[in-house]
């Protein structure tokens, strides 16, 4: 399996390009970081120490020292900063997050501005879209959002609160504020 390396690219020192990897355009790749395998770079920069694997990073900036993929797809204007983890089968889309964020698998994360020390469970999605127009999603620091939330925007998710798992937000998230949402079923019938 070939790599491809367009004329316009710059490496740095001590990269290491994996197999069936492309960089594209007028992408950068720093010092120290690893590409692939499988990994499409297109007109984005990969600061120092930072590996990408299996993913596409289209127009994008990742922080140093980040941890990409397997399988994450980062679209058009999404800024990553330091020491991030963007896992399995995660899009960002039009976003900024923040350093020490956590997205480890299964995550839609579009038009939003992330603050640092956010951990996204599985199945988080930023529910942007309202059918005519696109809305943003503003995430402040040290956030938990459990598995399978749905944050619909536009929302604002303050600083130290914490989302339980299975929540759909549909209002502003105060600071230090827990949330939960739940149908409680008292009366269940045993099988």
């Amino acid at each position: 399996m070939n790599n491809y390396i367009s004329e316009d690219a710059t490496i740095g020192k001590n990269v290491l390009i994996l197999n069936g990897s492309r960089i594209i355009g007028k992408s950068r790749i720093m010092d120290n970081s690893i590409i692939g395998p499988n990994s499409e770079i297109i007109d984005s920069v990969i600061e120092e120490g930072s590996t990408i694997k299996n993913s596409v990073i289209e127009h994008s900036r990742i922080g140093k020292n980040c941890q990409i993929g397997p399988f994450a797809h980062l679209r058009e204007n999404t800024i990553i900063k330091d020491n991030v983890r963007i896992g399995n089968f995660v899009e960002i889309k039009k976003s900024i997050i923040g350093n020490n964020t956590k997205c480890a698998h299964l995550t839609y994360i579009g038009d939003t501005i992330c603050g640092d020390n956010v951990n996204f469970g599985c199945g988080v999605i930023t529910c942007n879209y309202d059918g005519v127009k696109k809305h943003q999603t503003i995430i402040e620091d040290n956030v938990f959002i459990g598995s399978n939330c749905n944050l619909i925007a536009p929302i604002k998710i303050s600083k130290n609160s914490f989302i339980a798992a299975g929540t759909t937000v549909t209002n502003d998230v105060l600071e230090n504020e827990f949330v939960i949402g739940r149908v409680k079923q008292n009366n269940r019938k045993k099988h």
